[in-house]
């Protein structure tokens, strides 16, 4: 342990005698993420889709794009490669700069001429390897240096949720978070050995695997676990002080709490920012000590005084610091609070009921929901049922379709679920039960390709104007039944329901419900310019419900309608200063200070 101490303050040491040239090289590459790279290809992948006249990509087209769109698919491939090239570049700036830094031999055109040097000596036929290896070591890279390009890149929470549903799938997520943990930890020294010595993506793999071999990678890994544990209890100790400053504050009148509010929350900013920062410089010093001596030399001399870094810092320091205080005045004032409209899952709550029926809706209903989501197949007499799976087996134990049973023969099955059970509702029992209620619906319209040919004809004519009536939304995960239903009848509201973020929102649809984990400020942002709301689905966790407030999300679909409400009246409700501020710490917003 003594070892890992003396490591650890020696690594810091030389941080803090770097401090100012390491937080400029790290906090520009993150301003050129945020204001260029990020957005620039997002706009590209929404020009790109725009000018083959393609509103989305998902399983839904991707046999069409790929048959029919064959420029679009070879443009996506290519700004896919600029990806690539763009986090490889990253790196490599950021470990010749750490490399060049900390040896006093640092220029800005050094640092860019040996990270432009490092992607030149890349081989076209290693792009599809490094491809595997991004995607194998983001998991763990990430925990070691957070570049927003990588985490843009994440697999969406429902995935997650749904492998949890059953012991095999459980067993086979398990599994598949060992394989990538194994690989991250001992495939980390991939891209140093590129980077560093030049060698070919194999190469750095085998080498990587060798170097690490014989539990080598359990000394680096115990640093970065103490690391990390620092970390934590420094922060969670000065956010301890800085909460229990702010509430003695409070107790003073006027306008002098306000003001040491907005200077506690940037300190909080600043502060956090800092040691993230460090822990990173620490963590990556750490991983460098494991390649062979000759990897870790310093750059050949030069003349060449460090000019510009105070110059640099002082300009991002000001940049940022004028974002972030702006916003947290704005923050602290209540300006940024936005309440969004409460949707219930299913048209359960809590667990209340079994989901999709009438007796839920009922109970549901008392804790006064904007909407209940819910959920119509087709059946095979061309009706409509109110259920979400395609397949009965898991609610009724009925081993059947919709599509194989007529509406009669469902309705008279039993749903069992949380405990509670009912009866399978048709869409006119419960649209009648909602109407009684006076409660607004989202109807999610769920397609097969057993559907027929004239089902949303029908859907429309037996329900449209009755939903525009009853102020109710429909929506859909298809995006041909988004469009078909807009030109079928213009005035219903249908949203279009997207598991991924991928590119600026662009289609006929009249808003969109996307899946939390993937949506951002910045679709939000967009997608308000053209007037249209965005929901998150499916919210159940106090944290993600702020953090989706704070990033003015429209609406909340969630499991959890209870829980909801006392988050957003916690949220929005009048609170002191001192507990905005936790407030803000529990959220931990996403993007840093350039985002609201």
């Amino acid at each position: 342990m003594k070892l890992i101490w003396d490591d650890l303050r020696q690594y810091s040491r030389q941080f803090w005698q770097h401090w100012l040239a390491l937080i400029a090289l790290f906090v520009g590459i993150d301003v050129l993420n945020q204001l260029v790279f990020i957005p620039l290809l997002r706009w590209g992948t929404t020009f790109i889709l725009q000018a083959g006249g393609i509103p989305f990509v998902s399983y839904q087209n991707l046999l069409i794009l790929i048959t029919q769109h064959q420029f679009v698919v070879l443009a996506l491939l290519g700004e896919l490669i600029i990806l690539l090239l763009l986090i490889y570049w990253q790196f490599a700036l950021l470990l010749s700069g750490l490399r060049l830094i900390l040896h006093d031999q640092a220029t800005w055109r050094l640092m860019l001429q040996q990270s432009w040097q490092a992607v030149r000596q890349i081989r076209w036929g290693s792009l599809p390897l490094m491809l595997g290896y991004f995607i194998l070591v983001i998991p763990f890279v990430d925990l070691v240096f957070r570049t927003p390009l990588l985490s843009k890149v994440q697999i969406p929470e429902f995935i997650v949720d749904f492998m949890t549903r059953s012991g095999a799938l459980l067993t086979t997520l398990i599994v598949f978070y060992t394989i990538i943990t194994v690989l991250g930890v001992r495939l980390i020294l991939t891209l140093p050995l590129m980077i560093y010595e030049g060698q070919p993506t194999k190469t750095a793999v085998t080498n990587s695997w060798r170097l690490t071999g014989h539990l080598r990678w359990w000394s680096y890994l115990k640093r970065l676990i103490v690391l990390g544990l620092l970390a934590t209890l420094f922060l969670g100790a000065f956010y301890a002080v800085i909460y229990g400053v702010q509430w003695v504050m409070d107790l003073f009148p006027g306008k002098f709490a306000f003001v040491t509010a907005v200077i506690n929350l940037t300190l909080i900013q600043a502060v956090s920012e800092l040691l993230t920062i460090w822990a990173g410089i620490v963590a990556l010093q750490i991983i460098i000590a494991l390649l062979p001596v000759k990897g870790i030399v310093s750059a050949p001399p030069t003349k060449e005084p460090y000019r510009g870094v105070g110059l640099v810092f002082a300009i991002l320091m000001l940049m940022i610091a004028g974002v972030a205080i702006f916003n947290n005045i704005y923050y602290l004032r209540g300006a940024q609070v936005n309440q969004p409209i409460t949707i219930s899952h299913r048209g359960v709550a809590e667990e209340n009921g079994v989901q999709n029926t009438i007796p839920a809706l009922q109970k549901t209903h008392r804790l006064h929901p904007t909407y209940v989501e819910m959920d119509v197949h087709e059946t095979k007499d061309h009706q409509f049922v109110v259920l979400h799976d395609e397949n009965l087996k898991e609610l009724t134990g009925v081993d059947k379709t919709p599509h194989q049973l007529t509406l009669k023969q469902l309705t008279k099955l039993t749903a069992k679920e949380n405990g509670h059970q009912a009866k399978i509702a048709s869409f006119d029992q419960y649209l009648a039960a909602a109407e009684r209620l006076h409660q607004k619906l989202l109807v999610e319209v769920k397609t097969t390709p057993q559907d027929s040919k004239g089902m949303l004809r029908r859907f429309n004519q037996q329900y449209g104007q009755r939903l525009i009536r009853d102020h109710d939304q429909a929506q859909s995960l298809d995006y041909w039944a988004v469009t078909t239903l807009k030109k079928l009848n213009p005035q219903l509201k249908v949203l279009y329901i997207q598991p991924y973020n991928f590119s600026y929102p662009h289609s006929i649809a009249d808003g969109y419900s996307m899946e939390y984990s993937t949506l951002n400020f910045e679709f939000i942002r967009q997608s308000h310019y053209q007037d249209h709301p965005v929901y998150s689905w499916t919210v159940n966790e106090p944290g993600v419900m702020k953090q989706m407030m704070y990033n003015h999300v429209d609406g909340i679909i969630t499991d959890n309608l209870g829980e909801l409400n006392r988050t957003i009246g916690s949220y929005t409700g009048a609170m002191s200063y001192a507990n905005r501020l936790l407030n803000f710490i529990l959220v931990v917003p996403t993007g840093g200070g350039l985002e609201p």
